[in-house]
């Protein structure tokens, strides 16, 4: 029998554990404030404040997640859905978000503005409802609606209205190519080597900071942070790719060695 010192010492700690994972499912949840206050940036046209928003709302979406790993959520809080949260708060802030920043700016050719936006917002809904959006290894399938990051790309890179609607149509598109595209918080499988997983993730933040720093620079920008943020992009997609392919091109190889025995 429990000594009454152990069973309060149990309930002390039961409830602290309680008490951080509502706090956790609070902190996911304050995205989405965040994402309101881009909208209402955005309904004022200050793209840039919106652009700080939407940023706060990225670095909350790749914190929470270990957070909520570190003290095993759906333990402590079962009646919660986390995931639901999760993607409920992401489809407003990685879509609708960007969607308005796009539709009301003048970055998209006007007969094409509400085409484009509406093709990326339909191409989202089908990426967070695949029952394998984010396959059992941890990548996600089909282009992750970024469009947070696109937007802020489009707005810091002034290209031609029409080349920002080519973009906005090819990466719909890509959202229903079966790509592995590598989910930046969750490197576990990526590489049996923890050396490269850290190297991703050191990467990672390298990217988030000069991207931050092309944010604050605005509209003056910097050669060094370009390089950088712009070559995180092409090494991600190059790794996304990889990891596509090379497991691909290996199963297709192991079952021809078994039909031919």
């Amino acid at each position: 029998m429990m000594s009454l010192a152990t069973c309060t010492n149990t309930l002390y700690v039961n409830t602290k554990r309680r008490f951080l994972g509502w706090c956790i499912h609070a902190f996911t949840a304050s995205g989405a404030c965040f994402g309101l206050l881009a909208l209402y940036a955005i309904y004022q046209q200050n793209l840039y404040a919106a652009c700080w928003f939407m940023a706060i709302t990225i670095v909350i979406d790749a914190v929470d997640g270990l957070l909520a790993r570190m003290v095993n959520i759906k333990e402590v809080v079962p009646e919660i859905d986390g995931a639901l949260l999760d993607n409920i708060v992401d489809f407003v802030n990685y879509v609708i978000v960007p969607g308005f920043f796009l539709v009301t700016s003048d970055l998209l050719l006007d007969n094409w503005r509400w085409v484009a936006v509406m093709l990326m917002v339909f191409s989202s809904t089908y990426q967070f409802t695949q029952t394998d959006a984010k396959t059992e290894d941890h990548f996600f399938k089909g282009f992750p609606s970024y469009w947070n990051i696109v937007a802020f790309y489009l707005f810091c890179w002034q290209l031609a209205p029409a080349y920002n609607v080519s973009i906005l149509i090819m990466l719909s598109t890509l959202s229903f190519v079966p790509i592995k595209y590598v989910y930046p918080s969750r490197l576990d499988h990526l590489t049996h080597n923890k050396y490269l997983r850290f190297a991703m993730l050191c990467l990672t933040l390298l990217w988030g900071l000069a991207t931050s720093g092309l944010l604050w620079l605005y509209p003056v920008s910097n050669t060094v942070l370009v390089v950088i943020s712009l070559g995180y992009v092409i090494f991600y997609t190059a790794v996304s790719l990889y990891r596509t392919w090379v497991p691909l091109k290996r199963r297709e190889s192991n079952e021809a060695a078994i039909r031919t025995r």
